[in-house]
């Protein structure tokens, strides 16, 4: 697949290379997970003649310095031998730059946290030796993004606040996702850019092998992601066993539940027997940053009204349809997996449509808040019960205006009657003196 969009972190990127050369050296930490496209755009916006890539695979550390001895001499370089330690070589590398521009990157930087921790105090001694008498363009980038953050912010360790920038790489947005679609796919239909969003939530690599495979239509896209020979059936213990380490079963049952649509912490409890998971849900939300805690619009932030939502469009899909269905998986029935994620995909990808508005809403720039409302309270239209639930309730950026909006796949789907009644509730509560804008969102409107 061609490269696409970047362009702001291209143009940092190469912001503070120009510093590093004009000025003193500059240190870069490139944070995102796994597949989002970090060395893509490190390669992109560097030149082989002048990148020096270091890439830290899981080794030995005389046998990495070994490798990469071999990679910066085939760059033109000269590094005498007999080195073992990394911070030997790095020493070397920052006395070169002292008399000449060098562009170095390190990736998978937080694997020295397996190999050797100690590289992390020596950069730091050779940062602070020589960041002010050389000219080095040092970018260093990693996909384990607790790593990245204890590394990088915690103020205990020792190169919290070296770095002259940090770059968090996202997924491509709403817009790039379409304009991809388009460039393979002129003739997309709504359905088929709803697949690519809730197959890879514009994940860069997952695209890439949907777009490289020439699999540019819902069908297409189902039919490759669960094949036999699919990079995807395997990519969510891939991305997330070794964050978790030895107890990847409970966050992977607890991930599976969330996905289900269990969404209470009673609710998962219930699930998983009745064990406390308090613990595991702080991990989830704050070190992995997996899920998210969902309360309705108004909820005040001590309020008990909470909901917990897988992050990513791809680990929701995945957990839901490949993880549950386990056991299809192991004895290779993939046209099972398939026939059962085809009969699922209207009612699934109905609710992956409310996320997709909310967050084209929020790409909008126009909102200040974007959110769902509901509560326990029934509402009653002609002395019917109505569920008490908005699928998106928005409050703009200045004044008091609100976007109250319904998604429904089909128009054929939405009561109005039902809609307004839920819209003349809130007007009377928690949006009173509001200025409202009513919208349904159906699958013509991406």
């Amino acid at each position: 697949m061609r490269f696409f969009d970047r362009e702001k972190e291209r143009e940092k990127l190469l912001f503070l290379k120009q510093q590093s050369e004009q000025d003193c050296s500059r240190m870069t930490v490139l944070i995102g997970r796994r597949r989002i496209g970090k060395t893509m755009l490190i390669r992109h916006t560097f030149t082989e003649e002048e990148l020096i890539y270091l890439f830290v695979a899981r080794k030995n550390e005389t046998d990495l310095v070994s490798s990469y001895t071999s990679l910066i001499r085939e760059k033109g370089y000269y590094i005498p031998d007999g080195m073992t330690r990394f911070a030997q070589l790095l020493q070397y590398l920052f006395e070169l730059g002292k008399n000449q521009i060098l562009t170095i990157a390190i990736d998978e930087f937080q694997e020295f946290e397996n190999i050797n921790p100690s590289v992390f105090s020596d950069m730091q001694n050779l940062w602070d030796t020589y960041k002010e008498q050389t000219k080095v363009n040092l970018v260093i980038s990693g996909s384990a993004y607790r790593l990245m953050q204890k590394i990088f912010m915690d103020k205990d360790e020792p190169l919290f606040n070296r770095a002259d920038a940090i770059i968090r790489l996202q997924p491509f947005s709403l817009d790039v996702q379409k304009e991809i679609l388009a460039y393979y796919n002129p003739k997309y239909t709504p359905d088929d850019l709803l697949t690519l969003y809730v197959i890879t939530g514009g994940v860069p690599k997952y695209i890439a092998w949907l777009m490289d495979a020439n699999c540019k239509t819902k069908d297409e896209m189902y039919a490759a992601f669960f094949s036999e020979n699919s990079h995807f059936i395997e990519e969510g213990r891939t991305l997330l066993v070794s964050e978790f380490g030895k107890n990847y079963g409970v966050y992977f049952s607890i991930l599976q539940e969330i996905a289900m649509g269990n969404t209470t912490q009673a609710q998962i409890e219930a699930k998983l027997g009745g064990i406390s998971i308090g613990g595991y849900l702080k991990q989830l939300e704050e070190t992995y940053t997996l899920i998210r805690r969902i309360r309705p619009i108004f909820a005040k932030q001590q309020g008990k009204t909470i909901q917990f939502k897988i992050y990513e469009p791809f680990l929701r899909f995945w957990f839901r349809h490949v993880e549950k269905n386990r056991s299809l998986v192991e004895i290779q029935n993939f046209e099972g997996l398939l026939h059962i994620a085809q009969m699922n995909y209207t009612t699934y990808s109905g609710l992956l449509l409310e996320d997709y508005f909310r967050q084209k809403l929020a790409e909008s720039g126009e909102w200040r808040e974007i959110g769902t409302w509901w509560q326990s309270r029934a509402i009653y239209y002609q002395d019917k019960q109505i569920d008490a639930e908005v699928d998106i309730v928005a409050l703009s950026l200045v004044g008091k205006q609100a976007l109250i909006a319904e998604v429904k796949r089909n128009y054929e789907k939405y009561e109005h009657e039902l809609f307004m009644a839920k819209v003349q509730y809130l007007k009377q509560k928690e949006l009173r003196g509001y200025t409202l804008q009513t919208k349904l969102f159906t699958l013509e409107n991406m």
